[in-house]
């Protein structure tokens, strides 16, 4: 078996090689809690966008609640980040899962789900002239790295436009986000999003 890609010291790499310059990033966030620690650690290297795209979100009231607290952390933190939010169409998720429906959290349906949004991203950043795009998920030990990478690699080359590689959880990097949430009060959800994964944490 090979060994597994180190998708942090990848970042490391892409980010050296930036040099002093200061490329567009269109980071698509999930929550606020992810973002944190994720803001934090890419603010210096690039200039940023935040792209809330998130169709699987269940109820609606969870949605917009996600989303105010994303705004609310960017501007208390002191980031003048703008924050772009897509419409809210959640059948583009249960469209794209439709036959998924019984898997398993960390099954086939959070893979079509990875997909759907780091697509939205890389559609978008090719359309506004983004130089890199990105996500927040990766710092969530709830979230499949291999998966997400091998996604945004695969939708970099199609859009062309440059994935960063990522596992933000890594170098305590999950830690400092719940710092942060706590630092800032943060809302923290407690299932990632879609109504099968609320089902499933019986909450």
């Amino acid at each position: 078996m090979p060994n597994r890609i180190n998708y942090q010291l990848e970042m490391e790499k892409a980010l050296q090689q930036l040099g002093d310059t200061k490329p567009t990033l269109l980071l698509h966030a999930c929550c606020a809690p992810c973002s944190s620690a994720t803001l934090e650690r890419l603010a210096a290297h690039f200039r940023l966008s935040i792209l809330y795209y998130n169709p699987n979100i269940y109820p609606p009231a969870e949605y917009h609640r996600r989303e105010a607290e994303l705004e609310r952390f960017v501007e208390q933190a002191g980031y003048h980040y703008p924050v772009i939010e897509l419409p809210y169409e959640p059948d583009e998720f249960y469209t794209a899962v439709k036959g998924l429906e019984q898997e398993p959290e960390k099954g086939e349906r959070c893979t079509v789900c990875y997909r759907l949004r780091l697509e939205q991203t890389a559609k978008y950043a090719a359309a506004h002239g983004f130089d890199w795009f990105c996500t927040t998920l990766s710092i969530s030990p709830m979230k499949d790295p291999i998966r997400i990478n091998a996604l945004g690699q695969q939708l970099a080359g199609q859009y062309g436009v440059r994935f960063l590689p990522s596992e933000f959880r890594k170098k305590d990097g999950y830690k400092r986000s719940l710092q942060l949430s706590a630092a800032y009060g943060l809302y923290r959800q407690d299932y990632c999003g879609c109504i099968f994964s609320k089902q499933e944490r019986g909450v």
